[in-house]
């Protein structure tokens, strides 16, 4: 990432409030350092020459103080303040382009990754605001004024100070690659040590089941030592270049200190002037020694931010923004010639594959696992990018309309459902919040769940229910809508063939058009046409049902 990243100034307007800020800032603090050296010189030449002047010089040096303390108090509120409003600004955005993205389209991005992104990996962004982009500010003014100052009074040490001074940033750039990397190897290192943290903690049960579960505690402690490596080789590579650049800077502010008092035993040089160089040298590389020590401290920030504008960066499907869908429940559904092929595969996962799925009926998708059959509800509800073909409603294209007004036709059930915490009733009412408590017992009915109360809770990720049980509640989740449409993923995988018959016979009471993936005998004779597709993509076939 630039030290000062442009995506970023586009993406947050309060960045660009805080640079404008820290400009202002900047040349104000630059300005009083000068003050300060020439204030410094003339009380110490006027003791050692006049032997007076020292009032009048401690109280302007006083007010310079002052004035200095008040500008850094006043760069470190307008630096958290941005910083805040950067991190809040990025984070909605970034959860805004996930929904339009899509889970399908997020399958590739770990959910851990993501969720660390959000959480612990922008908050390294305050650093960046309250420490680096300021000292960025004053390395760009204050050396500039300094040698200016210097100029009047010394060209000598001025020219001096602007041959070395350059050596710093190309010492920085080459150490600042280096960080980089490092930095870029521990936000992975800690996302795989999130995702790997997630994975066990989700699979506990599994692990114990197996008796495997004291043994990920090595594979933990593995990922663990990963991030802990990465960490101590970024604080290893800061300190060295800490070293690097105090060492030039040391070394030039001594050339120049050498110079001048040469000049000054010669008497072609006058102390005032003298002390003024002298006090203003170390000044022009104390903010580029300061910024490269800063830099170390926002790696990490700068790092979650590119990993943030990549999120943003990645292209979400082409909408349009018509709001008048035709009403599915009188109008048919059509996939004609549909090509899918999900990003990092090279064979397309459907392949000119035609349906028309007609107001009323129940239609099943059968076939081996990976023929397709996931992607077909993914491609009518726009999650993924469709190369060829289309989906059609009433003579228009899918993508013509507004992707929410489209979708609220639809009504899906996955193959894994996500129940969130609370109560059987709440997480049915996700699908239509105003329902009332006789249409919740309604919708449980249908979904042959009425052994669930309403009042029971499902716990984290429905961990309080039993597989058959979490997809019923998503079932009449979906019962429980306006829409025309119902999209399901085995919806009844894990249930006794009691409790099947049962949902069967409430989706059949419930009059919508059914689209599911199915593999039980059960769905295939209860719906009204079965539609096989094959293991190649191209290969699918409608069977005929007595």
């Amino acid at each position: 990432m630039k030290p000062l990243d442009p995506r970023l100034l586009r993406r947050a307007r309060a960045a660009r409030l805080f640079l404008l800020a820290s400009i202002v800032l900047g040349v104000a603090s630059g300005a009083l350092v000068i003050v300060q050296a020439v204030l410094l010189a003339h009380g110490i030449a006027g003791v050692v020459l006049r032997g007076s002047g020292v009032t009048a010089v401690a109280w302007g040096l006083a007010a310079v103080v002052a004035g200095r303390a008040l500008l850094v108090w006043a760069q470190e509120v307008v630096a958290q303040r941005a910083a805040a409003a950067v991190k809040s600004t990025l984070r909605r955005q970034v959860l805004e382009h996930a929904l339009k993205l899509g889970p399908v389209r997020l399958s590739g991005e770990r959910s851990s990754a993501l969720t660390t992104l959000l959480t612990k990996g922008l908050d390294d962004l305050d650093p960046y605001f309250a420490r680096y982009l300021p000292q960025l500010v004053l390395a760009s003014t204050v050396p500039a004024g300094v040698i200016g100052w210097m100029a009047t009074g010394d060209l000598l040490a001025a020219g001096t100070v602007l041959v070395t001074l350059p050596l710093i940033p190309i010492f920085m750039t080459l150490i600042g690659w280096a960080a980089r990397a490092h930095s870029r190897h521990r936000q992975h290192a800690l996302a795989i040590l999130a995702h790997h943290f997630a994975d066990v903690t989700g699979g506990m049960t599994t692990l114990k089941l197996f008796g495997r579960a004291k043994a990920q505690t090595a594979a933990v402690q593995q990922v663990t030592d990963r991030y802990r490596i990465a960490s101590l080789g970024t604080l290893r590579l800061a300190f060295l270049s800490s070293l690097v650049l105090d060492l030039l800077a040391s070394l030039s502010v001594a050339l120049v200190a050498i110079g001048v008092g040469l000049r000054l035993v010669d008497g072609k040089l006058g102390l005032e002037t003298a002390l003024v160089v002298l006090i203003l040298a170390p000044e022009a590389y104390l903010p580029l020694r300061q910024l490269g020590m800063q830099f170390h401290a926002s790696a990490d920030g700068v790092a979650a931010s590119e990993e943030a504008l990549r999120v943003l960066e990645t292209a979400v499907p082409n909408w349009g923004d018509r709001r008048d869908v035709p009403d599915l429940r009188c109008t048919a559904l059509s996939l004609y010639d549909v090509t899918v092929t999900y990003p990092g595969r090279d064979a397309p996962a459907l392949n000119g594959f035609d349906l028309e799925l007609r107001p009323g009926e129940i239609v099943a998708l059968t076939g081996p696992s990976g023929s397709g059959k996931s992607t077909v509800l993914a491609a009518i509800l726009g999650l993924v990018a469709i190369e060829s073909g289309g989906v059609v409603a009433g003579g228009s294209g899918a993508a013509e309309f507004e992707p929410r007004v489209w979708r609220r036709q639809f009504a899906w059930v996955p193959q894994h459902p996500s129940l969130r915490d609370g109560s059987v009733a709440a997480n049915v009412r996700l699908g239509r919040p105003d329902a009332s408590d006789d249409e919740v017992l309604t919708s449980l009915d249908a979904a042959g769940a009425r052994e669930l109360s309403p009042a029971q809770r499902v716990g984290e990720r429905g961990a309080l229910l039993s597989g058959g049980q979490r997809r019923r509640v998503a079932l009449a989740r979906a019962l429980i809508t306006d829409a025309a449409v119902l999209l399901l993923d085995e919806p009844t995988a894990g249930l006794d063939c009691e409790t099947e018959a049962e949902v069967i016979a409430g989706l059949r009471g419930a009059g919508r058009t059914v689209l599911l993936v199915a593999h039980r005998p059960a769905w295939i004779a209860a719906a009204d046409r079965v539609v096989e597709l094959g293991r190649s993509a191209n290969e699918y076939r409608e069977l005929s049902v007595s």
